[in-house]
């Protein structure tokens, strides 16, 4: 008798609540910062794979050029992202994140580590065991499908 593959529809739901509650909080936690999901999952993205040509960046962030233009404006005015001409092809641009972005980054992962760590510092030691054995588990979950996603901001 073969298993089912899903889980139940509430303990989905469990699921689905903590880690949008969670994912809230740490948002919060560095609410300080105007910059909308979007922006911070394309910087993220910069970083990872820079210098990225603005094509390739909408592409991997799933969006249009149009909206990926958009999407940066505010990033490049803030001096957060920076941009050279492409020596292959004069037309298009590669894009980088600058001192300040790597910084601006650096602090929103610290901002929201702090959040996790203080959370991690209330749970029993049994339930940080328990925590540790899932992360890889939810690890596997967070994977991108092949082709791209939204990238973490950590």
């Amino acid at each position: 008798m073969a298993t089912d593959p899903t889980l139940p529809a509430a303990e989905l739901a469990r699921l689905r609540l903590a880690v949008s509650r969670l994912h809230r909080q740490m948002v919060q936690a560095s609410s300080r910062l105007d910059l909308t999901f979007a922006q911070l999952s394309a910087l993220a993205r910069i970083e990872a794979h820079a210098p990225i040509r603005l094509v390739d960046l909408a592409a991997r962030e799933r969006v249009a050029a149009p909206s990926m233009i958009r999407t940066l404006a505010p990033l490049h005015a803030d001096g957060l992202i920076a941009k050279e001409p492409d020596p292959q092809d004069r037309r298009s641009a590669l894009i980088s994140v600058t001192a300040h972005g790597r910084e601006t980054i650096a602090r929103i992962r610290l901002e929201r580590s702090q959040l996790l760590a203080e959370r991690a510092g209330q749970l029993t030691a049994e339930q940080r065991d328990a925590l540790l054995a899932a992360l890889p588990v939810l690890e596997l979950l967070a994977e991108e499908p092949r082709g791209g996603g939204t990238a973490p901001t950590n």
